[in-house]
């Protein structure tokens, strides 16, 4: 009985592994299971990352396993008679078992340097490293402010700088223009927020007391065509975390700037008419 468990346990073992080769493809399914669709220009660098970490660490899991099954079919307590036999260990396996992870942990830090450079240091606010610049110089394309439990946007106006008297502002919604690097400066007013947009492949903590740069661009053949996707927090941020949600609608840059217009129009009745008018003129 013993031995029939434990091929139980390699079948479960190998109908587990057709099943993660499977996912990602198309087979059975209308659309691959592991990851949701890829609209950033980055993303498939990060995808192929996914997928190489996890082969690596699938290959190290699948020998472990398989090694694990031997050992429960070849010393089978109802059909091995020999005594137990113990052993203090080794000094020289365990020196081995340390080493082999740690360099496979610097390999993958070596093979992701490139695709972390990219998504996290290459700010193209100032098309090159993030300490090229000074925080005068950086003027992201929109401002996005973490708060229980919703997104706070504000773009800049006429005159392209966060924090004077023409920012245009909205909630939940952010706007973006297709083919264009997008800038967002991300802020908590409370608590620790996560930044997450799966389609773009970005996950970023939003910290109380500091601003951090997120940056992505969006290709589209055609940009009228209509992209929309959720926003959430990943980070548990209070009572109502789970309603923290949100969309990046993602338009053609005369759309984009179509609705800036708009959304300005629309706040201008609340503000000071003089502010008003001298920043309508300009835009």
């Amino acid at each position: 009985m013993s031995k029939y468990w434990s091929f139980m346990a390699l079948a479960t073992l190998v109908f587990g592994t057709l099943c993660f080769a499977v996912a990602p493809t198309t087979w059975f399914w209308d659309k691959p299971m592991w990851l949701p669709a890829d609209y950033s220009e980055h993303g498939g660098e990060i995808d192929k990352l996914f997928y190489f970490i996890l082969a690596l660490t699938g290959v190290v899991f699948l020998a472990t396993e398989f090694i694990l099954f031997y050992f429960m079919w070849k010393y089978d307590a109802t059909a091995n008679k020999e005594p137990v036999k113990y052993s203090h260990g080794s000094h020289s396996l365990e020196i081995v078992w340390t080493i082999i992870p740690a360099a496979t942990l610097l390999f993958i830090a070596i093979v992701q340097f490139n695709s972390w450079a990219e998504s996290k240091m290459q700010n193209p606010m100032y098309g090159a490293d993030m300490i090229a610049g000074t925080e005068d110089d950086m003027q992201p394309t929109v401002e996005v402010t973490a708060r229980q439990w919703e997104w706070r946007i504000r773009y800049p106006g006429a005159d392209g700088r966060l924090g004077t008297p023409d920012d245009i502002f909205d909630v939940n919604v952010l706007h973006v223009p297709a083919n264009e690097n997008v800038v967002v400066s991300l802020k908590s007013s409370d608590v620790l927020h996560s930044f997450f947009i799966p389609e773009l492949r970005i996950k970023q903590d939003a910290v109380p007391g500091m601003k951090i740069p997120v940056w992505f661009k969006v290709p589209r053949e055609n940009p009228n065509e209509p992209l929309s996707m959720e926003i959430v927090c990943a980070e548990h941020c209070g009572a109502r975390h789970y309603a923290m949600k949100g969309r990046v609608i993602v338009q053609s840059a005369e759309e984009y700037a179509s609705f800036l217009r708009r959304k300005f129009r629309e706040q201008s009745a609340t503000v000071d008419p003089q502010v008003a008018n001298a920043a309508g003129s300009a835009q």
